[in-house]
């Protein structure tokens, strides 16, 4: 048994009152074991939270996909093709073109 339930009720207690990568490692050196299996247990137990990615402008990330899938939606037209467009031109169409 790699875990003993005081062992995993600490971890499940610490990392939900500070869920990041730092409490990930403080607990990977108390407990003896790599960050890895830490987060692998921290997981199976339901609450580990993985860092979501966003843009440098903090912005969640938009594929140009999506952005196109957005326009075709909104004016029901197939614009395939047009994903192949500079991605700071599409935003800026969904921006000016879906405004509801």
């Amino acid at each position: 048994m790699n875990y003993n339930k005081e062992m995993t009720s600490t971890m499940i207690a610490r990392y939900c009152s500070a869920p990041n990568r730092e409490t990930v490692a403080i607990l990977a050196r108390q407990f003896g074991k790599s960050e890895k299996s830490i987060i692998g247990k921290l997981s199976k137990e339901g609450v580990y939270q993985r860092a979501v990615y966003v843009t440098k402008t903090g912005e969640k990330p938009i594929t140009k996909t999506e952005l196109v899938e957005k326009l075709e939606d909104k004016y029901e037209i197939d614009l395939k093709g047009l994903e192949k467009s500079p991605k700071e031109v599409l935003k800026r169409l969904v921006e000016v073109l879906c405004v509801e």
